[in-house]
């Protein structure tokens, strides 16, 4: 049997990491939004079968952390040191300890654990792998398999991130475009494709509740 999975997902505790996402929204609707996203995908993470612990690194005040520890269980929440998403990803890491460790961006409100298992479990195959996004370029997961895997893993995640982790030695793990674990959301048109693929219970309750143009993607 293998090791379960630590995964670290960094969590931007303020709505400037959305500002693409409807930028006519107010700032207040994008944090909700962004924090809806959030909570889908760590619950996610804690019902896939071949994860073992989940460390989110966000700001310890924010309202998104406070929602985590509230509603997700067994979810451990660091303090984001403050220097961008590798800092908060590698602080993660630091803290994941001995076995395999990966870090996923938390902005994926359709995944669901299924194919959160089929990648880790693809994972186990390779030392160092990655998953890329929907458009190939991006990244939405990096793992490490072995035992001292936090040594190895090093994120390397923003634009272009896909190439970079390739040659760093990652491998890409070859899902299919079915896989909810390769469709982030950044902008309202993926927004609306999320929609349509199905998003978790936090994003439909708040864009049900947001006003047109944010209700309109409800009836795309």
């Amino acid at each position: 049997m293998t090791s379960p999975w630590t995964l670290v997902v960094p969590v931007k505790g303020t709505a400037e990491g959305k500002s693409r996402l409807m930028p006519e929204r107010s700032a207040e609707e994008r944090l909700l939004l962004a924090e809806a996203f959030t909570l889908d995908a760590v619950a996610a993470l804690r019902d896939a079968r071949t994860v073992g612990r989940v460390i989110v690194v966000t700001d310890a005040g924010s309202s998104v952390a406070a929602r985590l520890r509230e509603t997700v269980p067994g979810v451990e929440v660091l303090d984001d040191p403050g220097q961008g998403l590798n800092a908060a990803v590698a602080r993660g890491i630091a803290a994941a300890g001995d076995g395999p460790t990966a870090a996923m961006l938390g902005d994926l409100p359709t995944l669901v654990a299924g194919d959160v298992d089929e990648a880790l479990e693809a994972a186990h195959a390779h030392p160092l792998a990655f998953v890329a996004d929907a458009e190939g370029s991006g990244t939405t997961l990096i793992t490490a398999a072995g035992r001292t895997a936090g040594a190895d893993l090093v994120p390397r995640f923003g634009a272009g991130s896909a190439e970079r982790h390739r040659a760093a030695g990652h491998v890409a793990l070859t899902l299919g475009d079915h896989s909810t674990l390769r469709h982030d959301v950044d902008t309202e048109a993926e927004l609306q494709q999320a929609w349509r693929r199905g998003v978790g219970p936090a994003t439909a309750r708040v864009l049900e509740s947001l006003s047109p143009p944010a209700a309109s993607v409800l009836q795309q």
